[in-house]
């Protein structure tokens, strides 16, 4: 159809991190302060981290080829 944009949606995915004894202590204390789930904050976390990563340029970015995959 004519005038129809298809946008790929961003699909989430499922990791397993390994922290220590303290650390996730410390984390489900921050995330009961907020009221929000321990792993909801950690992804959050996670993200901030490699936005600021990508801004000090400590790793290349991967483009989207135009099936919406990502180069290797």
């Amino acid at each position: 159809m004519k005038g129809i944009q298809v946008v790929s949606e961003a699909v989430s995915k499922r990791i397993y991190v390994t922290l220590p004894d303290t650390v996730h202590e410390d984390l489900e204390g921050w995330a009961e302060y907020q009221g929000r789930p321990t792993a909801n904050l950690a992804a959050y976390l996670i993200e901030l981290g490699i936005r600021e990563a990508k801004g000090r340029g400590e790793f290349k970015i991967r483009q989207a080829n135009e099936d919406g995959s990502r180069e290797k």
